[in-house]
């Protein structure tokens, strides 16, 4: 994804699902590491803004 400007409470996808069976996440935290919660189990996972850029899949809401 080319969208380097994300905000708190945007709704992603990402393209590996995660083991609860959801892909779908909301961005809780952004910086230098952006902070993502699981929309199906309620988990916080901190991921390099790099990488997570590399992760997305699209963008839901913003």
């Amino acid at each position: 994804m080319e969208n380097n400007n994300y905000q708190l409470g945007t709704k992603v996808t990402m393209k590996k699902v995660h083991p609860c069976g959801s892909s779908d996440w909301e961005i809780v935290r952004v910086g230098v590491d952006i902070k993502i919660k699981c929309l199906g189990c309620g988990r916080i996972v901190s991921i390099p803004r790099i990488e997570f850029n590399k992760k997305i899949k699209k963008i839901i809401t913003l």
